[in-house]
Formats: structure tokens, C-alpha cells, sequence
């Protein structure tokens, strides 16, 4: 999988005649999901590459998002579509809902933690000398940068009497899954509700536990889509908190007051999510606020017997995401959004839509 950010050779030209699909999409829910980078400012990383656009061409492009009238004429006239040379592959995730307590008590105690004081992304411009290249972030202390500790570390206490907890779970499967899926709504044995979202991450590396499993003979990939690695843990209770230590990567979390209750998440690019619209991406690859027509081979859950062809936005991305051809399509929250986007693990297409000024590529 190719790795860094898109460049010209990456893409393929292409007509938005010649996507199947694009003509019966719902274009003004993607004009909705486009327009929230019209607010109070684009993402730092929305601007960059061959994605690249003056300070008044983003603004006349946001002006022109507000006036349309036609949202498939709006995307069609403003920008031009470039295939992602090579095959993608997308997952589904989803806002889990799930009961919790404030205070820690004898059935509910696993913690969702806050992030320490010191935590720091460490760019490879800005490592310290002898840092690990597969470290992303530290722990500022007096002025030194130092490791943090990965997740096998935190389990078994590396962080406690730090007064991180957040808020405590019955299951640590329910953590974890949290962990994997970046936020939460939480319905709290006091009455109230809490949002949770991400806040930061240790920096270890992420590996995925169900391609632990296929690789020691435990079942197929298709074994192990969400609901079936839940499946297994629960069956294997002595096994989980050992495969859970695998993965070293450790994510924090905040409570989340700026989104309504009415609306998804809050992702990394700052704005709440929108179910079926939004698209998490590796963001060192490609910006926040693109537009990405995706063909994937699977039934669109509102399109019965139809595949998945959806023009979606970049905004959001995971520890999980790695690569130009690499996607994971938010669902929506709770239950019945869970086993939609445990069953999502598919071949697809992305073609993404660049703006006609952009440098060379959308002239």
C-alpha cells in the first residue's frame, strides 16, 4: 500500500459520466457534508499537495457551495474527478452506545482515560536524537520528551494515581471497542449522557487483532468482522486481555460538548460527522474537506440490492488508516449502525474530486 501524500502520478483522469453510480446519488447530502469546511476555518491539513488552493479560490468555492441551488451541477462545475491509481480497500466504523458511570464502582470499573499532561505529537522533522521511527507522540516532561507507555504498560497500571479516569465501563470489551471507533455516546446510571471522543494516542503502532487471529488459525477474515471478533472474545475470556496487549497503541479521551445531540461525533477535522457522508482517511496521504466518489462492493444499507456508490468528504482518520487506497465509512451511532459497519470490509474505488484551479491537476 502506497505510503505519503497523493501526488499527480497517483491519479488517473476520469469523466463523471464514466462513474457508475454518480448520477442516482443523493448529491445534496454530500453538498451538506462539504459545506461544514465553510464554517470558522479549514483544517490545518486542508490545503496541501496537489489539492492546493489559494486563500480566495477556497473562499469562492465555499461562497458558490452556499449559493448552489444544485448540488450535482455544484460539484460538477467546480471540480474535476481523479481516480486513485491504486485498488482500495474500506471498513465501516460507528459511535458506539453504551451504559457507564462516572465514579468507579464493583460493576463498573474500566476506565476510559483522559489524556496526560505532556502529551506531544513528534513529528520525524522534530525527533529527539535515538527516537524510535515508529513512535508519533510523547510525553513532554521538564523539558524532555520521553516514550509513552504502550497499552500492555497501561493495563497493567503504567498511568494509575494519575487521576485520568474519565469515566468508568462494565466490559472491557466495550472499551476496547471504543478504543477502536474513537468516540462514544455513554448512557450514565445517573440519568444524564456523555459523549466521549478522541483526545490523543500514545503513539505506538496499531495492529489489528482479528489479523492476529487469522494469522494463528482462529477462523478467515470474514470470520472476523466486528461482530464476529466480539464474538470470539467473549468466548475466550482468558485470551482477551493478552490479545488486547498486542496492540500497542493506546487512545485518550475528552468529553465531547461542542457537538448536539442530534449530530454524529466530532472527528479529527474538528466537525461533527455525518452518517454515509463522512470518510476517515489517512491524513498524511490526502486533506481533510476532499470529496471522494467511493465504489465499493457491498449493498448501500439505504439502497437496497444496490451497490455502495457515494460521494463522501474526507474528515476524519484513524490509527487503523495507512495508505492513498485506504478508507473507513462512518455509519452512524449504535446498535443497529455497529452490525452495519462490523460487516464492512470490501475492495473499492476511490476517485476524488480536485478542485479545477488546483495546481495542474483540476485545470
Amino acid at each position: 500500500m502506497s505510503q505519503g501524500p497523493i501526488q499527480p502520478a497517483d491519479l488517473i483522469p476520469v469523466q463523471f459520466a464514466d462513474l457508475s453510480g454518480w448520477a442516482t446519488d443523493q448529491h445534496a447530502d454530500a453538498l451538506v457534508a462539504f459545506k461544514r469546511f465553510c464554517g470558522s476555518g479549514a483544517p490545518s491539513n486542508a490545503n496541501r499537495g496537489p489539492f492546493q488552493l489559494s486563500k480566495d479560490h477556497r473562499q469562492a468555492l465555499c461562497k458558490a457551495a452556499q449559493a448552489s441551488k444544485d448540488a450535482r451541477s455544484f460539484f460538477e462545475t467546480h471540480f474535476a474527478p481523479f481516480q486513485v491509481r491504486e485498488p482500495g480497500f474500506v471498513t465501516g466504523y460507528f459511535e458506539p452506545e453504551v451504559v457507564a458511570s462516572r465514579e468507579k464502582t464493583a460493576e463498573f470499573n474500566v476506565p476510559l482515560l483522559k489524556k496526560p499532561d505532556g502529551l506531544v505529537h513528534v513529528p520525524a522533522k522534530a525527533r529527539p536524537s535515538g527516537w524510535p521511527t515508529h513512535l508519533t507522540h510523547g510525553r513532554r516532561i521538564n523539558g524532555q520528551v520521553t516514550e509513552m507507555p504502550d497499552r500492555s504498560a497501561i493495563m497493567d497500571g503504567a498511568l494509575d494515581g494519575e487521576g485520568l479516569e474519565l469515566v468508568w465501563l462494565r466490559n472491557p470489551i466495550d472499551a476496547y471497542f471504543i478504543h477502536v471507533q474513537g468516540s462514544a455516546r455513554l448512557k450514565l446510571v445517573d440519568g444524564s449522557t456523555m459523549r466521549v471522543g478522541y483526545a490523543g494516542k500514545n503513539g505506538h503502532p496499531y495492529t489489528g487483532i482479528a489479523r492476529l487471529l487469522v494469522q494463528r488459525g482462529e477462523g478467515a477474515p470474514e470470520d472476523f468482522t466486528m461482530s464476529g471478533l466480539r464474538r470470539w472474545l467473549e468466548q475466550n475470556p482468558d485470551d482477551r486481555d493478552p490479545l488486547f496487549k498486542e496492540n500497542r497503541s493506546y487512545i485518550f479521551f475528552r468529553e465531547v460538548t461542542e457537538a448536539e445531540p442530534d449530530e454524529g461525533p466530532i472527528g479529527a477535522a474538528g466537525l461533527p460527522l455525518v452518517p454515509g457522508r463522512s470518510l476517515a482517511i489517512d491524513d498524511s496521504a490526502m486533506p481533510y474537506g476532499v470529496p471522494v466518489f467511493v465504489s465499493a462492493e457491498f449493498e448501500d444499507p439505504q439502497k437496497p440490492g444496490q451497490q455502495y456508490r457515494r460521494l463522501m468528504v474526507a474528515d476524519d482518520t484513524g490509527s487503523a488508516i495507512r495508505g492513498q487506497s485506504r478508507g473507513d465509512i462512518f455509519v452512524g451511532s449504535g446498535d443497529d449502525a455497529g452490525r452495519i459497519a462490523g460487516e464492512i470490509r470490501h475492495g473499492a474505488t476511490f476517485t476524488v474530486l480536485l478542485p479545477r484551479r488546483s495546481t495542474g491537476l483540476g485545470n
